[in-house]
């Protein structure tokens, strides 16, 4: 039996991220994993993380899968791929399937990362191809590269709904509608925001009837549910589509901690069950610790930090570090950590109805409902300005943990605070450069930059764009409202690229100045030019 002064299993941002501190403290460390690549759900994550420096804000989540990695093999982690735990007891012995046999191993302290699982819900024709996870389609996508389909339908408007709609629309699919049987969009308000802009609609307390089809997936039919989630007879719509992507929520997948015969809570607010932790990810069985989705529903970067937290901690336990070590380093992280969890969408605050933001502005209806900030709302946020000249235009107006808009304004512009999910202002005392460094360092895709006075009787509207083929300089077509509507025919006036953009290509179109407040995205389709001339 071979051992080791930890396991690890899961080689996800948790378990990574834990490995890697304890490794750094001198331990033998050995993580074991069932996919045959490392890093979880980070190579599918192809957008930027929110946060701050920190917690890697502004980075798209493969890249810092690429870097755990790396940090991993400098700390001399050994990684075992291919490698499914199939049994972990008490005394820290752990049981693992690789190829077809079964080996045995040991370990002074064990931490499960084993993250979470899709949900699935039953519908008639559930069982059809062509109805997947919202995960199954980006690891199609963001993985082997592969469409899910061509019209698809999207169930679910939690962030891995919305994130996953967006990747859908960037990967040249059709989102013919975002549905949810909750009354109110679940996910962050600028994922709703940039997938609406797009065109998709959004339809609020409803969900999936039936999948039609026989041998596979070509249509579905939607109803409206009332306060009891039963369907309303005469509201069912209907859509053609190839696939319908589930996105309903995630469990933890905590069986291990359970085999082991840690502490269990059945906790809503955790997402499932899960063991009970101590400060440091400790379980009730001394020396078997738990990071990351498994011990509650989150994002990757609290689960990074949390992975950090008990790798930290392991060492401790096994006297590697002394404790002054652990408490220091564990504070600091534990602040970060907190950070994460302000603001409104905190694990305290989930289930309930918030009205207002932290700064007292009525929260936008339009976007919980549809999807999008109506016109006469934005006006309310601290964001929108008028100004001379180029000036940025926030559209973020939910309190969430983000600030890199701050930091990347060399103007400083741009203001936030220590605060990190107070909503970002404007400071009209400083005049902005033009920059765009605010557009693309956005991982909500909420800055725009505007010009009143680009032309006699013209502006120019600035904004983030991630979608193939780029257009050019010339390039005439239509600009399109935060719904998603056409509202009048725009020009390509510049489009610039650079590596410190990072992917977001910043993409100047020019407008009507009375359609300076309305348009939001821009399209070449020729459909789309063929409605604004006909008057639709």
């Amino acid at each position: 039996m071979k051992r080791y002064d930890l396991i690890v299993v899961g080689a996800g941002p948790a378990g990574l991220s834990a490995s890697i501190e304890a490794a750094k403290r001198g331990l033998k460390v050995v993580v074991f994993d069932e996919n045959s690549k490392p890093g979880g759900q980070l190579f599918k994550q192809i957008h930027k993380f929110f946060g701050s420096k920190e917690h890697k804000a502004k980075i798209r989540g493969f890249k810092i899968g690429e870097e755990l990695l790396l940090d991993a093999a400098e700390a001399g982690v050994e990684v075992v791929l291919n490698a499914i735990v199939i049994g972990l007891f008490e005394e820290k012995e752990v049981t693992v399937k690789i190829e077809d046999k079964i080996h045995h191993f040991k370990a002074d302290s064990v931490i499960i990362a084993t993250g979470a699982s899709e949900n699935m819900v039953t519908f008639d024709g559930w069982t059809l191809p062509g109805v997947i996870g919202a995960g199954a389609a980006q690891t199609m996508m963001n993985l082997h590269g592969i469409m899910p389909g061509k019209k698809i339908l999207m169930l679910g408007s939690g962030n891995v709904g919305l994130v996953v709609s967006y990747q859908l629309l960037q990967a040249g699919c059709e989102v013919v509608a975002i549905c949810d049987a909750s009354p109110r969009v679940g996910g962050y308000g600028v994922h709703a925001s940039k997938v609406a802009r797009c065109g998709v609609p959004f339809y609020m307390s409803n969900t999936i009837i039936k999948a039609e089809g026989t041998e596979c997936v070509t249509g579905v039919t939607i109803g409206e549910v009332d306060s009891t989630w039963k369907i309303i007879p005469g509201t069912e719509k209907h859509f053609d589509v190839d696939t319908i992507c589930l996105a309903v929520g995630l469990s933890p997948m905590s069986q291990l901690a359970n085999m082991a015969g840690c502490d269990m809570e059945d906790n809503p607010k955790k997402a499932g069950l899960v063991p009970i932790v101590d400060e440091y990810g400790e379980t009730s069985v001394a020396g078997i610790f738990a990071a990351g989705d498994v011990s509650g529903i989150e994002e990757a970067s609290s689960a990074m930090i949390e992975g950090r937290i008990t790798g930290i901690a392991v060492a401790y336990r096994l006297g590697f570090i002394d404790k002054q070590e652990l408490e220091d380093k564990a504070k600091e992280l534990e602040v970060a950590l907190l950070s994460l969890r302000q603001g409104m969408f905190a694990p305290e605050n989930r289930g309930k109805k918030i009205d207002k933001t932290e700064e007292g502005c009525d929260i936008s209806e339009n976007l919980l409902e549809k999807g999008y900030i109506a016109e006469e709302e934005i006006v309310r946020f601290p964001g929108f300005t008028r100004s001379n000249g180029t000036h940025p235009v926030i559209e973020c107006t939910q309190n969430i943990p983000c600030n890199p808009c701050q930091d990347a304004c060399s103007k400083k512009c741009i203001k936030i605070g220590d605060k990190i999910t107070s909503l970002p202002s404007i400071d009209e005392t400083k005049t902005c450069s033009g920059c765009g460094q605010c557009v693309a360092s956005c991982s909500g895709q909420a800055i725009f930059l505007v010009n009143e006075e680009y032309e006699v009787g013209y502006a120019s509207i600035t904004m983030p764009y991630e979608f193939l083929p780029l257009p050019v300089i010339g390039d005439k077509g239509v600009a399109l409202d935060r719904s998603g509507h056409e509202v009048c025919e725009a020009e390509v006036v510049s489009i610039k690229t650079a590596p410190v953009f990072d992917k977001t290509n910043l993409l100047t179109i020019k407008v009507p100045i009375e359609m300076v407040d309305k348009a939001r995205f821009f399209s070449a389709k020729a459909d789309h030019r063929n409605e604004v001339k006909n008057g639709k």
